[in-house]
């Protein structure tokens, strides 16, 4: 079991002051333990290597703490202050790994605004959130292939022997900001990747729930003002031909992007198990 808890002191304190104008009480400060993300297989069929938790642990220093990954300078409501990368030696992942998570520590000022909200996030109702970043390799678990270069015959969420078929995100280029979500696609973060309302809880193994995720992802990347709540019901009406063929040409469009340097794809990816969209 992760050991998360931590007791705000002179330290941590100092750390909070390098984002302050002023320095903190602790009396000012409620501060809380988030899990922004681990290296177990998602809902979606996807999990970080360890090299990229290790990368994102230190990207995620500084980074806002909003709602629904609405960019709205209201939605600011904590910052995450240090982070660390935690191993739970009595667990194992799906893919045979000891469970590893990266581990904020993120904090707000105490306001009569947010009062309510710190309450929810003491009862445990305000605990699941997501994180948004930029992924450079999503690798195939089963023969190594790129997926951000070209795509293979491997299904993500079927087993090829012993092996079940997911994606590896590897070499994160940058970390954009953590949301309270209400439904994460990491089982065991607090903060995880978002997950759509209406999917399953088991991993996706129909292809058209795949490829319905996949392409409303690459829209949401490429123009992040498309709101996903209302991408999805509109993409659920495609066939799975039309989908594949929109997510291939949404593909290449990302491709030609990042060639003329234009912003990267971002990869959406979602406060903690005890307190990983």
């Amino acid at each position: 079991m992760l050991m998360t808890e931590f007791t705000l002191d002179e330290q941590l304190l100092q750390k909070i002051a390098t984002f302050t104008r002023r320095p903190l009480s602790s009396e000012e400060v409620y501060a809380f333990p988030v899990i922004l993300c681990d290296n177990e297989v998602d809902r979606d069929c996807e999990r970080f290597s360890l090299e990229a938790l290790k990368t994102l642990a230190e990207m995620f220093i500084g980074k806002t703490g909003i709602f629904d990954h609405d960019p709205k300078g209201e939605n600011q409501t904590a910052r995450i202050f240090d982070t660390c990368v935690m191993e739970d030696t009595s667990r194992k992942t799906q893919a045979g790994e000891v469970y590893t998570a990266v581990v904020g520590k993120a904090y707000m000022v105490r306001t009569d605004d947010n009062r309510s909200l710190i309450a929810e996030i003491d009862a445990g109702i305000k605990k699941e959130v997501s994180i948004s970043c930029s992924i450079a390799h999503k690798k195939c678990s089963v023969c190594g292939s790129d997926k951000a270069v070209s795509s293979c015959s491997h299904i993500r969420g079927k087993r090829y022997g012993e092996k079940l078929c997911h994606t590896v995100l590897c070499e994160p280029t940058d970390a954009y900001e953590w949301s309270f979500v209400a439904i994460p696609a990491q089982r065991n973060a607090g903060v995880t990747k978002g997950y759509s309302p209406d999917a399953v809880s088991k991993m996706p193994s129909d292809e058209h729930e795949v490829s319905l995720r996949e392409v409303t992802k690459r829209l949401f990347l490429l123009e992040p003002a498309l709101p996903v709540s209302e991408l999805r019901p509109l993409l659920s009406l495609l066939g799975e031909d039309r989908l594949r063929a929109l997510s291939e040409s949404l593909k290449r469009l990302s491709h030609k992007r990042k060639q003329a340097n234009s912003p990267a794809a971002t990869k959406e990816l979602h406060i903690l198990n005890g307190y990983k969209l």
